[in-house]
């Protein structure tokens, strides 16, 4: 009664969990097969050369070479501090003195920069010669300590 009511896809099933058992019994075998061959932490180990490439024999030590830990610098090297005059100069091309701000252009790197009335030293015209020092503001760098030469 058992095997006469069971359908063809049934004895299809059946013969693939079989066949799949059987596969999985050979890979369980040739698995130990392999690992008799090379077992052992020294099939694992990987060793790097003295070029930087990895390899499965141990560097000589004859090529060694001895490193003074004194020598090597780490992090960015100190630089000089550079001494510069935060004082500039340059020339007032624009200022609107009802909203109380312009643009003053530096002699030097003939940059432009805001200025505001809040930063002014001495009151100032378009066209005058100015001194002033540079602070950041939101926008970018605004001329502060304005004062005429």
């Amino acid at each position: 009664m058992a095997k006469s009511q069971q359908t063809f896809s049934k004895i299809e099933k059946e013969k693939k969990k079989i066949k799949k058992r059987e596969e999985k019994q050979k890979k369980k075998e040739a698995r130990k097969a392999n690992s008799k061959k090379g077992s052992g932490l020294d099939s694992m180990i990987a060793y790097v050369d003295e070029n930087g490439y990895i390899t499965d024999t141990p560097p000589d030590a004859s090529n060694r070479k001895k490193v003074d830990a004194e020598s090597i610098e780490i992090g960015v090297p100190k630089r000089e501090k550079e001494e510069f005059d935060p004082v500039r100069t340059g020339k007032v091309a624009f200022f609107n003195d009802s909203k109380g701000y312009g643009f003053i252009n530096d002699a030097e790197s003939q940059e432009r920069y805001f200025v505001h009335v809040n930063g002014l030293m001495q009151e100032v015209r378009e066209g005058d010669r100015v001194s002033f020092e540079l602070e950041r503001g939101q926008k970018g760098m605004n001329a502060v300590k304005v004062k005429k030469i």
